[in-house]
């Protein structure tokens, strides 16, 4: 096990970290000493992919196929991970999904998924890890929001709605459990180079990156950076904050 970095002998659990910025953010808490445990809706062939890369890290690891927006499953994995690995002391609520579209086209379908997928898993998460936190007298969850959250943004009202939420769920958690030794803050990323960025149409990417005072994209690893720290001691004095992740693009 590696028992040197920012994070050794803790466990962090992450949601939705298969791929992308949740498994950015796995990779980063395992090169910091974190035993990592993480979800996703299936654990397929990626999955297991992921999975191995986190271990090469030389610590513990382990994915679970849950579907985040289901509270009996939510409370299933946690007690799996409290077993499994002993404690459960980072908790990064990453999962979510867009189904983008106008207010006016919007289906309720559309609304509700969004809103399943990404603010009630993250109520699922704390309700079933918080009792975990608290006999441990300590902890740090962090909400994976959005600069669309603080900002808002036409034909995501869905996904913004989402995404605000979880920054006043992370601020209304500090608040109630701070005097436990928990900590819950939110990260707000803004244009991430990510897959789903990558497809979209070179001038579209264009003009967004003008509105980017640093001139770029930022990556996965920016935000996993900046989970890192929220995670580890080094904001021991940090709770109920938005850290927007976004090179000054809505400053």
């Amino acid at each position: 096990m590696n028992a040197k970095g920012l994070l050794a002998g803790k466990t962090a659990l992450v949601t939705g970290a298969a791929r992308g910025i949740g498994k950015a953010i796995a990779l980063k808490f395992a090169e910091e000493g974190a035993n990592v445990a993480f979800t996703d809706l299936v654990i397929d062939e990626n999955g297991k992919a992921t999975e191995a890369e986190i271990a090469a890290k030389g610590v513990k690891a382990k994915g679970y196929a849950s579907n985040a927006a289901d509270f009996a499953q939510t409370e299933e994995v946690v007690n799996q991970v409290k077993a499994e690995f002993g404690s459960i002391d980072i908790l990064v609520n990453n999962a979510g999904i867009t189904k983008d579209g106008l207010m006016m086209r919007m289906t309720e379908q559309q609304w509700d998924a969004v809103i399943a997928v990404n603010l009630k898993s993250a109520f699922n998460f704390i309700h079933a890890c918080t009792p975990i936190m608290m006999r441990q007298k300590g902890g740090s969850i962090i909400n994976m929001a959005s600069v669309v959250g603080v900002h808002g943004n036409a034909g995501q009202a869905n996904y913004a709605a989402s995404k605000a939420g979880l920054i006043a769920l992370a601020k209304s958690i500090g608040q109630e459990i701070g005097s436990r030794g928990i900590r819950a803050n939110a990260i707000a990323p803004g244009f991430i180079d990510t897959a789903m960025t990558q497809a979209l149409p070179d001038e579209i990417r264009k003009e967004w990156i003008q509105k980017i005072p640093l001139r770029r994209g930022g990556t996965v690893e920016d935000i996993a950076n900046v989970a890192t720290f929220l995670a580890s001691d080094m904001s021991s004095y940090v709770t109920g904050q938005v850290i927007q992740v976004d090179g000054g693009m809505n400053m």
